[in-house]
């Protein structure tokens, strides 16, 4: 611990944005994971997708400060993600592999952008308004790019899924060995968990662009509604449910044991 004390008292200042920002995901994901879970066992909650767990939060005992800390989290993971990606802190290189995962983080970058302008907007005016869709996804060549969304989303969610059952965080992770025996299936599982529901949100939207011809953004809330009314729904929310908690701890864990190499 007095190692890890004095790495983080060495971070640079993008250091510290990047920790800032896996704690804003984590809080994100453990209040979604939470809510889905109560669901599931039938003590309220309810499924929703990251802008419901930012009304939640917001909802709570010191719910302001609660948003300012996640305003100020994630505003440092896409100043995070963003260095991620331009300046290849994590040597993915220019293959066509190593350029697909440094769009991927662009992207990323720019979803946690719409998220910290909504709880900023959330913070500053009380107001929850979503703004609604954009007039282009209605037209044929929006509903194409929608579906193309959905499957850059089901193949990001193979690939994290691939990387939780492979343990392939672990290249840019430093456990202590102490701890790896709970840790190390913690991630994985939150990983492997994720990844579903990525592919889920992907076919989701892949079918509702190109069946049902519908331009409704599908969200996380989307894909856990899907797997609540299949069989053995609340069985099958309950595990995703626990494995998005999973996650948020995992994200928590990269919060402290990160390789930030910037």
């Amino acid at each position: 611990m007095k190692a890890e004390a004095a790495t983080l008292s060495k971070l640079s200042p993008i250091g510290m944005l990047a920790r800032m920002g896996y704690g804003a995901r984590a809080l994100v994901y453990l209040t979604v994971g939470s809510l889905a879970l109560l669901t599931a066992t039938g003590f309220g909650g309810e499924t929703t997708n990251s802008r419901g767990a930012v009304r939640t939060l917001a909802e709570q005992p010191f719910g302001y400060i609660l948003l300012v800390v996640l305003v100020l989290g994630l505003v440092g993971y896409v100043t995070w993600r963003a260095t991620q990606a331009l300046l290849d802190t994590d040597n993915h290189g220019t293959s066509v592999k190593g350029l697909g995962v440094r769009m991927g983080l662009l992207i990323s970058a720019a979803i946690h952008s719409a998220l910290a302008l909504f709880t900023a907007k959330l913070l500053l005016s009380d107001s929850g308004s979503d703004g609604g869709q954009p007039t282009w996804l209605s037209s044929e060549w929006g509903l194409w790019c929608l579906a193309g969304v959905g499957v850059g989303m089901a193949v990001a969610g193979g690939a994290h899924m691939v990387k939780g059952w492979r343990a392939g965080y672990q290249k840019f992770m430093q456990l202590p060995p102490s701890q790896v025996v709970w840790m190390q299936p913690l991630c994985r599982f939150g990983l492997v968990a994720r990844g579903l529901v990525l592919v889920l949100m992907g076919a989701i939207l892949v079918r509702s662009a190109l069946v049902a011809h519908s331009s409704e953004v599908k969200g996380i809330a989307d894909a856990l509604n899907t797997l609540r009314d299949s069989a053995y729904g609340a069985w099958l929310l309950g595990v995703v449910a626990t494995g998005l908690i999973a996650f948020g701890c995992y994200s928590l864990l990269e919060m402290i044991f990160r390789r930030i190499n910037y």
